[in-house]
């Protein structure tokens, strides 16, 4: 059973590949600005009276989020493809690199978080 199985995948055709990349790629630009959208959140609100508003964030940030975002898992699934011509093994790939990527995400780019120095607390 699983020989067929695995017969019928490697024969794929090839806009069924297609098709799982770009829903690896939707899905990244998904999962990117979802992990965006509450750590710039500060940024778009600007915190007391809009002071410390930064829409750089909108503006350059979350373009270049969802193209990474897209882009990360859809090489790793060309790569594992060519490099396999396998689905089955470059879905996980594609997976995997996604989450890396949201991980790099999370560890490199922090916006700005509290308001400027000298807001602190009162007396």
């Amino acid at each position: 059973m699983s020989e067929r199985i695995m017969e019928w995948a490697t024969r794929a055709h090839p806009k069924t590949w297609g098709a799982a990349a770009r829903f690896f790629a939707g899905l990244g630009a998904a999962t990117g600005a979802l992990v965006w959208a509450p750590r710039a959140a500060f940024s778009m609100d600007g915190g007391f009276e809009g002071e410390a508003r930064d829409l750089s964030v909108v503006f350059v940030d979350l373009p270049l989020i969802l193209l990474g975002g897209a882009l990360v898992p859809l090489v790793a699934w060309t790569l594992t493809t060519r490099w396999a011509r396998r689905p089955w093994v470059a879905a996980p790939a594609a997976v995997a690199a996604l989450a890396l990527g949201v991980w790099g995400l999370t560890e490199w780019w922090t916006p700005r978080q509290h308001p400027a120095p000298g807001y602190g607390p009162g007396l």
